[in-house]
């Protein structure tokens, strides 16, 4: 496992040790940054928003959340890295950064064992959709026009989980595919909207409405249940290609010397938060699962994507461009 390889195993910081214990009593005693590696409007940007709103006013402190986009979420990580692990500065995002990134790139400025995770909050699939040009209508007849004439699909970036999807499909599939890459949900559907490109691995909500207006065609969701925005669409797996699976876990992760204590404090608070109703619709809304993982459960959780992927990344050849 090379430098960047994930170690999330959890450890234990004493207060003599650590420079900002002493203000471990106090968390949060100025105001908090979320930092969202992703753009404005998408699914996690969202979800932050929500839950900094109800610790907000909870912890009497502001939170602000602050969307450092670029590099597949690097630019937003190494942000977070940096800075003062006293709590004040944690990762909102998703689980990419952890899980592919160290396959991808070969110069990050960080590493993933300079985080712990606080939360891994939800989990989300995508849904696989094609311009109604195509005359496509369902996975096996997108596996079989992909086979004979070769399709264009769009994700929301390189090295995102659309990306991921679409390697995957090209490497357990006959499909031919070649993937373009948008910086973007908003972006890689209007792609799929104008015709640009033949169709896209994409977050279901920003799909959704063009699909209800028969404008995208959906085909299947990657998650292993059903998407609660789109009960009627089958699963990949219901469709009998179960290795096209895909899954976004949504989490918080603070430098890894942040102490025990604001951890804990961040973590029931945020917990709290995702159980709120209004919160809980706002999930739904975004077709999220509630997962609320914390400690070990957490980590294991995010290395078993890790190990998942490496061997995909290896054989599909996946580069970032």
């Amino acid at each position: 496992m090379n430098a960047n390889a994930l170690h999330l195993t959890l450890a234990l910081f004493a207060a003599t040790t650590a420079p900002w214990a002493a203000a471990q009593d106090s968390f949060p005693n100025k105001p908090v940054r979320f930092v969202n590696n992703f753009p404005a409007g998408g699914p996690s940007d969202l979800l932050a928003r929500s839950v900094a709103a109800v610790l907000q006013d909870t912890l009497k402190q502001t939170f602000v959340v602050e969307n450092k986009a670029g590099a597949a979420g690097n630019i937003g990580a190494a942000d977070v890295a940096k800075s003062a692990p006293d709590g004040h500065t944690v990762l909102f995002g998703i689980d990419t950064v952890f899980t592919v990134n160290p396959y991808l790139y070969n110069n990050m400025t960080f590493k993933t064992a300079d985080f712990r995770p606080v939360v891994v909050m939800a989990s989300s699939g995508l849904l696989v959709g094609v311009h109604p040009g195509t005359g496509i209508k369902t996975l096996a007849g997108m596996i079989e026009a992909g086979k004979t004439k070769g399709l264009n699909f769009s994700s929301a970036g390189s090295g995102s989980p659309g990306h991921l999807a679409v390697e995957v499909i090209k490497e357990a599939t006959p499909a031919k595919i070649t993937h373009v890459p948008y910086r973007g949900n908003t972006p890689a559907v209007t792609a799929v909207l104008s015709g640009e490109v033949d169709g896209g691995v994409l977050a279901t909500p920003g799909m959704l409405p063009h699909v209800q207006a028969g404008k995208i065609t959906a085909l299947a969701v990657t998650s292993r249940q059903r998407s609660r925005l789109a009960p009627e669409l089958p699963t990949v797996g219901e469709a009998g290609l179960k290795a096209l699976e895909q899954e976004v876990l949504y989490l918080v992760m603070a430098p890894a010397a942040t102490p025990d204590a604001v951890v804990q404090t961040l973590q029931k608070h945020i917990i709290d938060a995702l159980k709120r109703p209004d919160v809980q619709a706002r999930m739904a809304n975004l077709d999220l699962f509630y997962e609320g993982l914390t400690g070990a459960l957490a980590s294991q959780r995010i290395e078993a994507l890790h190990t998942r992927y490496g061997p995909i990344v290896k054989a599909t050849g996946m580069k970032v461009e």
